[in-house]
């Protein structure tokens, strides 16, 4: 064997035994006639000791090794003089007698060190390189223990883990399918799934009551800092069951994986949320819980005064008081205005109103209203003397409240609230079960075709949709989406009518989802899931901003995977025996 131990291994017992050690050269140092070299491996660091005294020849051979050259030594483990309390194994040292050299490096692009001078361009494409960093590496091990008790949670729970297809037919509802052409079918493609939404609804059908699928899906969107290209989830699917009895038991799998993962304790039962109580208190579906600044309504306060145009013409006036701040600049509150004009917020302008520490009250709209205007919005939104009020306006109230949300996780981030070591979570529930795409020109399913609509909506299907409340759920954490879910349809006929509401002719239907419409003819059972996206949990619990760490060869924000130069372009024999033709762009 190349090793006896591994670099992370060795403790004070060991002292005087001989020990083979293999793995990188973290860094050398020289002192006098004594070689130091801290070895590396995925389990730690351990010190090797090369002395000019015991033997020359190795330790002039030590001196040429560079950094992440790949050794093997062997020696006798000796207790430090020098002790290093930062490393587990700092009490521990190896008196080197023989080192083998197993593979040479040439010096590496950046350094393998938690804090690296590599920027995120290059560490993508040595990502190889990167996957040595401590910091990475204890990512994807946290990964890893993740699924592992994902499972056995599972498991003991009598679901049964199947794997579904990665090649199926395109469904191009919702996000854009990624195709696959079929050189055994010419002019035909398969797609890769953005869920194994379909295909768990067909084992349900086929009795395997509790499923679950650590499942890759693939969506072809521009990317954020949470999302990509390929991505994993953790998707699950029951039979028989309600809606609470899916959140209890999904409830109860987050709770024991903070409990393991970071030894937090979440409530006994989380919070529930409908989507409207969502929307109108945090401007958004998934808020974050973590400091307050909820949403306060001002239409009554500032409306319709006669005397400020803009929030007269408006359909829809909110603020937030942010404690503490009423001592902003000038220049920190345009700031501010410039942040919430910037294209990705989209706001027209800012009006701030500081209800200063001696009881004065300065606005950027103080000429328009009174004395008493201004006591009135201090009693409605709570401020004290030394808060500052922030409040945009606008002809629409969703998007309104949209970018107000957006002001607000400005806010806590500059004052530090959003503690990625404190978690909140919460359910949100009763989504609307359609919304109106302006792209489309009509509705569209909020999650998807196979929603159940609530049961008490139902009559409201023909003529008022818009109305209608989905039986869906999400879970959310600290302002992320980390899972949802829903009721599915299992009635082929209230299936039938949902197709129809969105635009689906008969023969469109049962062309892209017949093998569902037929399975509904063979006593479907009620039936629901829920699915976990699994890189957004394990960056969550890694404190991460972005989800590209716990993916161990992530793509760019252009959707590219540096290190092997992909997307790229392929043979022309290739895409002959595909019957493809590859149209030239200006690009």
């Amino acid at each position: 064997m190349y090793r006896t131990n591994t670099c992370g291994e060795l403790r004070l017992s060991y002292a005087g035994k001989q020990v083979t050690l293999a793995g990188w050269v973290q860094r050398t140092r020289k002192m006098g006639g004594m070689t130091f070299v801290d070895l590396r491996d995925r389990y730690g660091i351990t010190q090797l000791v090369f002395n000019e005294a015991l033997n020359e020849d190795l330790c002039d051979r030590a001196n040429k090794l560079g950094r992440e050259y790949c050794i093997q030594v062997k020696g006798e483990v000796n207790e430090r003089v020098s002790k290093n309390k930062n490393l587990p194994t700092g009490d521990v040292e190896i008196i080197v007698s023989e080192l083998n050299v197993l593979s040479e490096s040439i010096t590496p692009p950046f350094t393998i060190e938690d804090n690296s001078d590599g920027g995120d361009d290059i560490r993508m494409k040595y990502r190889y390189l990167d996957l040595r960093r401590n910091a990475v590496r204890k990512n994807l091990e946290l990964r890893h223990r993740m699924t592992i008790l994902i499972r056995n949670f599972l498991d003991e729970r009598d679901f049964i883990e199947v794997e579904t297809p990665i090649l199926i037919g395109s469904t191009p509802e919702g996000a854009r399918d990624f195709v696959v052409p079929s050189r055994m079918n010419p002019g035909q493609f398969y797609a890769l799934p953005q869920s194994p939404q379909t295909l768990k609804q067909l084992l349900m059908i086929s009795g395997f009551d509790r499923y679950f699928q650590i499942a890759k899906c693939f969506r072809d969107e521009d990317l954020r800092a949470d999302r990509q290209p390929e991505f994993t989830q953790i998707d699950c699917e029951m039979s028989f069951v309600e809606q609470d009895d899916v959140i209890d038991l999904f409830e109860d799998m987050a709770r024991h994986l903070f409990k393991e993962v970071r030894g937090v304790e979440l409530p006994t039962k989380l919070l529930q949320m409908t989507w409207h109580e969502a929307m109108r208190r945090f401007g958004s579906d998934k808020p974050d819980l973590r400091f307050g600044m909820e949403f306060v309504e001002l239409m009554d306060v500032l409306k319709c005064t006669g005397t400020f145009p803009v929030f007269d013409s408006a359909e829809y006036i909110g603020g937030i008081c942010v404690p503490g701040c009423a001592n902003y600049t000038r220049k920190q509150l345009d700031q501010l205005t410039e942040f919430v004009k910037r294209p990705q917020v989209g706001a027209k302008g800012l009006v701030y109103v500081k209800f200063n520490e001696d009881g004065t009250v300065k606005s950027s709209i103080d000429k328009f209203y009174t004395p008493e205007v201004w006591a009135a919005l201090k009693e409605k939104t709570g401020a004290k003397d030394g808060d500052l009020v922030l409040i945009l306006s606008g002809d629409n109230a969703n998007k309104t409240r949209t970018q107000l949300c957006t002001l607000r996780l400005e806010m806590g981030e500059r004052l530090g609230l959003r503690d990625k070591d404190r978690f909140e979570c919460l359910w949100i529930i009763d989504f609307p079960l359609f919304e109106w795409s302006d792209e489309e020109q009509r509705l569209m399913a909020v999650h998807h075709p196979f929603t159940m609509p609530n049961p008490d909506d139902i009559p409201l299907l023909e003529e008022h949709p818009e109305k209608v409340r989905a039986k869906a759920y999400d879970f959310v954490c600290n302002g992320v989406e980390l899972g949802g879910g829903s009721l599915r349809i299992h009635d082929g006929k209230l299936q039938e009518k949902m197709f129809n509401i969105l635009g689906f002719t008969p023969e469109r239907a049962m062309a892209q989802f017949g093998f569902l419409i037929n399975a509904f003819k063979y006593g479907a059972p009620p039936h629901a899931g829920l699915a976990f996206g699994l890189d957004r949990f394990v960056s969550i619990m890694a404190g991460l901003d972005s989800i590209r760490d716990c993916i161990a060869f992530p793509k760019n924000n252009s959707g590219r995977d540096v290190m092997l130069d992909a997307p790229s372009v392929i043979d022309q024999k290739q895409l002959d025996e595909l019957l493809i033709k590859v149209t030239p762009t200006n690009e």
